[in-house]
């Protein structure tokens, strides 16, 4: 399945400027999700990341790859309507920059759910190049 920007918004609560993903290009709800990021040089982060050289912040990438996962757990039925925050991260590794007129290339595969805890592997990656990647530990919550 493939949601747009106004569908993405009737499920995670983030908006701008903090909604980090511009669409999700295939979802199997509870399993994995991907989607893309097109990151602009007209966006505030800018402003003071830096201004003699644009650099897309790495907690910003990892955000966006953390509300990739959330459209993953948040499309099963029995989770509508939830938020699903973030309770961890670990082997967080950053391997190329991104700058503005990239294109992030965002996927979180779930690997386990216990309860309302999910755990799951995400990468972003620009021109097939890997950019970052992480292990999320997500909360579901009312």
């Amino acid at each position: 399945m493939e949601l747009s920007n106004d569908q993405i918004k009737q499920i995670l609560p983030h908006r701008y400027p903090f909604l980090l993903v511009d669409k999700i290009t295939e979802c199997a709800p509870g399993e994995m999700a991907k989607g893309i990021k097109c990151v602009s040089a007209n966006e505030m982060q800018f402003l003071g990341h830096f201004p003699e050289k644009s650099v897309f912040p790495g907690v910003l990438i990892l955000e966006a790859m953390a509300q990739v996962g959330g459209i993953a757990i948040l499309t099963l039925a029995e989770n509508k309507g939830k938020l699903a925050f973030l309770g961890g991260m670990k082997n967080v590794k950053f391997r190329a920059q991104v700058v503005p007129g990239d294109v992030l290339e965002m996927e979180c595969t779930m690997t386990r759910m216990m309860g309302n805890v999910g755990i799951g592997e995400a990468k972003a990656m620009v021109e097939g190049k890997l950019a970052a990647s992480a292990e999320f530990t997500f909360a579901l919550g009312e």
